[in-house]
């Protein structure tokens, strides 16, 4: 039998929508894509015009859909908007205030005018109970059922227009024992039984107040707002005939149903670049690359993501809602585990300004879908990326994919010329370039911070681009970054919403758990992994269900990682963990694994510390599908492009005529020299006058240095 799925990516910009056919005859996979603008106000509609989009080019029907899988930033956009729910916080007696105070770190040391990023809970929503646990497990002060119940009252007695809408539970040390969330859940339930209650020692069972409390309190504050949406998502897919299972991509790059995603929603927020990354790591093990920079660029953001021995490197906590640019500790952290990545506000709707110093400055703000770029057409009027791009010829009305849309140069130029080159006195041409110059900077600088935070040479790495903008930039930022080589995949425009289609079910359960190398308790930790596994089992098997499948009969791949430290260190690194039951010489293991990984982050190891494990994680996953190896091609022939237009050159930076070749149109071995554009349906790939690109033969456009780039450097 045939196959038919679709992956649908909600953007800040743009709704991206894929679907893919197999006819189960050996005839091979099609696959149908497109772009549409994203329906603030209702979501979902812009979802479903994509899908009648592709279900009709591809002259398909919705009844034999198997699998819809999605990708949303609205648990994203609610945190950075502040338009989730009301939320109340019940914590324990003298911790009221642990989200606002946060840490004793400031991210400006020397700013004395430092402002801390608002809670997401203002105090007169945030209560207390007078339990506490200790530690160690110890209860210092019993769980009181009268004063919990008398609170109850307090939350429930409010006027209909202040009624709470959520309730967040976080008491101190509830990651060692629960037992005192649970019960107030369970009173809460019952005099509240339509108020969604999140507990931490479920969101985010890890140490660490703040953190544990921030996502918690996130959790329950995009709840009803998800909930509310999955639930009319699969309604109205339901209506338009569709009857599968639709299934989210989580944070962690796997996938849960609608169920789990309703249940923990903040694990929603990175969702669709783990797509993105997902879709990297397939052509990074496609084509046999063990180090790969993955570069998304949309409409309103970038994001860039190291990838090793095609596996994305991931993370069990990160920032959204950053106030200063690639700052740590100026966000909102948010301890759930996740794909690690930095993204900034450099999309193709990033509104360019000049400020008090003369200087361009590009983001983090966006025209997004609404109004959009000037050039759109749509009411924009600020200059955008795109506008740049439009004037400087590397976008064009001719070939731009977007339906509905028809590029406005005009109008792009008197953006340009009105709020940038009126201000420092340079026309339209010379305002694009400085924007197009000032984005690609600072995602330059993005990929470098991310690399040295990591420890890597971002030079040695081979850069995937995806995303409908950023095969527009990808050169620029190999020749800013030394990066020698850069693969174009196909269907780049829509990379995220593949990459959805190329997701294994999976979940990742963490836990907090104090264990010292030199007193290791073996029998302690392992009963705490078993518990680790048969959580994150009972997602995927909770996942798999809904396709008529059981974890009886898939092999489930497990992975294991202890976050380990010296003792006084206020961080630690991942460590990997065999899959096999510690013994007496388990503490001993870990301390070796632990050095070893200490010198490959920090250059060497420092001897005679103690080594202590202060979390743990378990990763259930359906095996990852084989990939068909991809021999590279070299180039057999050059192209002649058969028309040309003027336009901005990186290398030389002057405007020259450049070749405009359709991607259609290459072949396996095709050689297209810069300056020049490969266009196709919804994106292009930009050539500067130094680089060529070879067309593969699974399709991936290989985009290298000419020979005149390397003599002109040898002279």
């Amino acid at each position: 039998m045939g196959s038919m799925r679709i992956g649908a990516d909600v953007g800040g910009t743009f709704t991206d929508v894929v679907l893919e056919m197999d006819d189960g005859h050996g005839g091979g996979t099609r696959m149908f894509s497109t772009k549409v603008l994203t329906t603030y106000d209702a979501p979902e509609r812009g979802i479903l015009d994509g899908v009648a989009t592709v279900v009709a080019e591809a002259g398909a029907d919705l009844a034999d859909l198997d699998t819809f899988i999605h990708g949303t930033t609205l648990a994203t956009n609610a945190l950075i908007g502040r338009t989730g729910a009301r939320t109340a916080l019940v914590t324990t007696d003298g911790f009221r205030d642990t989200i606002e105070m946060r840490t004793e770190s400031r991210f400006e040391q020397y700013d004395l005018n430092l402002v801390l990023p608002t809670p997401l809970i203002e105090r007169r929503d945030r209560h207390v109970l007078r339990e506490r646990i200790a530690a160690d497990g110890t209860v210092l002060r019993p769980f009181d059922e009268a004063e919990a119940r008398a609170l109850i009252e307090v939350l429930a007695d409010r006027p209909a227009d202040e009624a709470y809408e959520a309730i967040a539970v976080g008491f101190i040390h509830a990651y060692v024992d629960g037992s005192h969330e649970r019960r107030f859940r369970d009173l809460l339930q019952e005099r509240l039984p339509d108020v969604p209650v999140s507990i931490s020692s479920e969101v985010a069972p890890q140490m660490r107040e703040f953190e544990r409390f921030n996502t918690v309190c996130a959790n329950a504050y995009v709840q009803p707002l998800i909930a509310t949406y999955l639930r009319s998502l699969a309604a109205q897919l339901l209506e338009t005939g569709a009857t599968c299972p639709v299934y989210l991509i989580h944070s962690g790059g796997g996938l849960i149903n609608v169920d789990g995603a309703a249940r923990f929603p903040v694990r929603l927020i990175e969702s669709g670049p783990a797509g993105g990354a997902i879709f990297a790591a397939d052509i990074a093990a496609r084509h046999g690359l063990d180090r790969v920079l993955s570069y998304d660029m949309g409409g309103t953001t970038a994001k860039i993501c190291l990838i090793e021995d095609q596996t994305p490197r991931t993370a069990k906590t990160f920032e959204v809602a950053r106030t200063h640019r690639f700052t740590k500790g100026s966000g909102m952290p948010i301890s759930i585990p996740v794909i690690e990545m930095i993204e900034i506000g450099a999309g193709g709707g990033s509104i360019a300004t000049v400020d008090v110093l003369g200087q361009i400055r590009v983001g983090p703000l966006s025209a997004g879908s609404e109004p959009g770029p000037a050039a759109y057409g749509l009411g924009g009027t600020e200059p955008t990326v795109s506008d740049a791009n439009l004037v400087l010829g590397r976008l064009s009305a001719d070939t731009f994919g977007a339906p509905g849309i028809d590029l406005d140069d005009s109008a792009a130029r008197d953006a340009l010329d009105r709020s940038v080159g009126t201000a420092l006195n340079m026309d339209a041409e010379t305002a694009a370039v400085g924007v197009a110059e000032v984005v690609d900077e600072n995602m330059a600088n993005a990929a470098r911070v991310h690399a040295v935070e990591n420890g890597k040479d971002v030079a040695a790495f081979t850069m995937i681009a995806f995303g409908g903008g950023a095969p527009l930039h990808a050169g620029r930022l190999c020749e800013k970054l030394d990066v020698d080589e850069l693969l174009v995949p196909p269907g780049a425009s829509v990379g995220s919403a593949i990459g959805f289609l190329r997701a294994p079910f999976a979940y990742e359960a963490l836990r907090s758990h104090h264990a010292t190398v030199d007193h290791f308790d073996p029998d302690a930790v392992n009963r705490m992994l078993v518990d680790l596994a048969d959580e994150a089992t009972a997602f995927v098997s909770e996942a798999l269900a809904s396709t008529g499948a059981s974890v009886a009969d898939v092999p489930l791949e497990t992975e294991r990682w202890a976050y380990m430290r010296y003792a006084g260190q206020g961080w630690e690194i991942p460590v990997p963990v065999d899959a096999a039951p510690f013994d007496a010489v388990g503490g001993e293991l870990l301390a070796n694994r632990f050095e070893k990984a200490y010198e490959e982050f920090f250059g060497r190891a420092i001897a005679g510390l103690a080594v202590e494990a202060i979390g743990w994680s378990v990763r259930v996953s359906t095996p990852r599908p084989p990939v068909d190896r991809v021999e590279r091609v070299a180039a057999a022939r050059d192209v002649t492009p058969h028309r040309t237009r003027p336009i901005h050159d990186t290398a030389s930076d002057t405007t020259r005529s450049a070749g405009v070749v359709e991607r259609d149109d290459l072949s396996s071995g095709d050689r297209v020299t810069g300056p020049a554009v490969i266009v196709e349906t919804q994106t292009t790939t930009l050539l500067s006058s130094r680089q060529q690109a070879v067309m593969q033969s699974d399709g991936c456009l290989l985009v290298t240095r000419t020979d005149a780039r390397d003599e002109e450097a040898d002279r």
